[in-house]
């Protein structure tokens, strides 16, 4: 029960004052080499409570299905916002994680009337909200967002893996594993990788200057 308390101590406020329809809000996939940022907001519903949330970092994959199976089932709404790796590119993932956020806020089936959100000051959605540090790991709201998003994420890695097989998406989800490094030194850098990313730019420039070569 102690940590129901905890986890909801930031959504029982807003519902005590009949603010029901609070939305929390958060991102996955900052830091890959690969594929987009997928953002997810979520509205639980405050007479169905959900015991287990937590940061989806520190939950085994299982846990993260089962909870997030339980989300899907007892949430008022939940929606997802993707931004593509091109996006990434073209206005940083800082602003594309902004961006991923406001199309799953858009998404949402109803709108909300209030924002909880993963360290993310987000005016541009026009709804009150507050930022947290850490709040994956203080808000049951924007815990249950990290747990789908996460989950919803991996399977796109999934699907992924089988259309490029040579860089262990399924195992890595893109981020810069050493299999996957190596990968991408064998293999070049794919259609999903983030050309603004350190190791997957110096790929690019080591590849424009064997194409230089090959010229002369």
């Amino acid at each position: 029960m102690k940590e129901l308390v905890t986890m909801y101590q930031y959504e029982d406020k807003l519902w005590k004052d009949n603010i029901d329809l609070v939305a929390g809000i958060d991102e996955v996939g900052r830091g890959p080499l690969a594929a987009g940022v997928l953002a997810c907001a979520v509205i639980l519903d405050p007479k169905k409570s959900i015991d287990g949330l937590n940061d989806s970092k520190v939950l085994s994959e299982k846990k993260r299905r089962e909870l997030a199976g339980i989300i899907k089932e007892r949430a008022i709404s939940y929606a997802y916002g993707y931004a593509s790796q091109k996006e990434i590119d073209q206005i940083n993932i800082y602003q594309a994680s902004k961006l991923a956020m406001l199309r799953a806020i858009k998404s949402l089936r109803q709108k909300p009337e209030f924002l909880l959100i993963d360290a993310m000051p987000l005016p541009e959605a026009d709804i009150p909200f507050l930022s947290i540090i850490k709040g994956d790991s203080l808000s049951a709201s924007i815990a249950a967002a990290s747990i789908i998003a996460k989950v919803k994420r991996d399977e796109i890695m999934q699907i992924f893996s089988r259309i490029y097989p040579n860089y262990g998406f399924d195992q890595n989800k893109g981020y810069p594993t050493k299999v996957h490094l190596e990968a991408l030194e064998k293999y070049g850098p794919c259609k999903l990788h983030r050309t603004t990313y350190g190791p997957v730019k110096k790929c690019f420039e080591k590849q424009l200057v064997l194409e230089g070569f090959d010229e002369i």
